[in-house]
């Protein structure tokens, strides 16, 4: 069966003529626009998502682009087919002077060429064997701050990624971090995992790890936090400021007579949701402030404030 031919020119929007570096950039470009974490749900964007980094696999390197340039379709058997060339007698240059067009623009010369047996040209086996498959994504540990989980943003990495011949490459990646991102969620990063044979990669998986901020626990998507509040506000209502994860400043009422461990709601002030269509809430739990180093004068409204309630307070000293 004939192989799809697909223009990866034009999935990446770039001109044949293009330098490698403009591959890149128009492929970074693409896949931030497409990558599932900014579409979740979206098939139509996982799919031209996964085209994009299929088309910047054979673009991006300089060897597979020469052969796609030459073979189309059949790129990635353009070095089993010099070869078989050169086992039936027919010179390199021969091959290279065909090109794609010299086979009439279709795939059925490869496929009877490696198909069924008959017909092969001599010393070539006319059937396909299973290369044997290994595991090639690979995991990493990540810890994500609780303020990057509100705001989201980028993050630099420098990971060791194993080879097949038992090396190690250093690969510096620039990684989103999804605002709202869970603790113990995977974050994937296509193709930068380990090496396959036929030269493509698997993937890179990032296992979220968020650490805590001093002053703020997590709930799901909510976000407590907690107050002091003098037991004067407490008592008769009032304004007052918090402090938010990224150190800005939200104004919350106090109604009068709020108890002490009473839990006020700021609503959206949480940290956003992973679709990214609502936000959790800001909690504040209330402790209330007893006075203390009271004045004589403080101590007597104090003890008329409970003689007045009927309660039974010391007298003052």
């Amino acid at each position: 069966m004939p192989m799809e031919y697909k223009d990866y020119y034009e999935i990446l929007g770039v001109k044949r003529g293009a330098k490698q570096d403009e591959v890149k950039a128009a492929y970074r470009s693409l896949a931030r626009k497409y990558h599932p974490d900014v579409n979740p749900g979206d098939e139509k964007a996982s799919d031209r998502f996964k085209e994009i980094n299929e088309a910047y696999q054979v673009l991006g390197d300089a060897e597979k682009r020469r052969k796609y340039d030459q073979f189309g379709a059949d790129y990635r058997r353009a070095g089993s087919v010099e070869e078989a060339f050169r086992r039936g007698g027919v010179q390199d240059a021969g091959v290279s002077g065909f090109g794609f067009s010299g086979f009439g623009g279709s795939s059925d010369f490869f496929e009877s060429l490696f198909g069924a047996a008959a017909g092969a040209p001599p010393g070539v086996r006319g059937t396909r064997s299973a290369r044997p498959s290994r595991v090639v994504d690979i995991e990493h540990d990540i810890t994500v701050a609780l303020d990057e989980v509100y705001h989201g943003g980028l993050r630099i990495l420098n990971l060791k990624v194993p080879e097949p011949d038992g090396r190690s490459r250093n690969r510096r990646l620039e990684i989103k971090i999804p605002r709202g991102v869970r603790d113990g969620s995977r974050i994937r990063v296509a193709n930068e995992g380990s090496l396959r044979t036929d030269g493509t990669r698997g993937d890179l998986y990032l296992r979220v790890r968020v650490g805590m901020v001093a002053g703020f626990e997590r709930r799901g998507d909510a976000l407590v936090t907690e107050i002091q509040v003098p037991m004067s506000e407490a008592l008769l209502g009032a304004m007052t400021t918090v402090s938010h994860i990224d150190e800005s400043k939200l104004r919350l009422k106090i109604p009068p007579e709020t108890r002490d461990g009473a839990v006020l709601r700021l609503r959206g002030q949480g940290l956003p949701s992973l679709n990214g269509q609502e936000s959790g809430d800001l909690l504040v739990r209330v402790k209330v402030q007893m006075p203390e180093k009271l004045t004589i004068r403080e101590k007597q409204i104090i003890y008329d404030f409970g003689t007045n309630r009927n309660e039974n307070p010391a007298m003052p000293e």
